[in-house]
């Protein structure tokens, strides 16, 4: 355990951080979940607003460093392909 007062506050802090972060990571994966299901149904304009919106948290994620630049450029890519082949 922490001893000193500011190794107890670096403890709080990544604590608070590692919240944070798992929530954005949860809906981050929801988000991904919610567009291949949208393409797999074979919706497009349902599958066109839900990757818009995934493209927008995987970047905002991306730039936060919460995921890394390759992991949502892969998401991106794999998946405008997908939607691609559907429409």
């Amino acid at each position: 355990m922490a001893n000193t007062q500011q190794a107890q506050k670096r403890v709080r802090q990544a604590e608070k951080r590692r919240r944070h972060n798992t929530s954005l990571r949860s809906m981050t994966r929801t988000m991904i979940k919610k567009t291949v299901k949208a393409i797999n149904t074979g919706h497009l304009a349902e599958a066109n607003t839900a990757y818009t919106s995934m493209v927008s948290v995987l970047d905002r994620e991306a730039t936060k460093g919460i995921i890394s630049a390759n992991k949502a450029a892969r998401h991106k890519s794999r998946l405008i392909h997908r939607l691609r082949q559907l429409g």
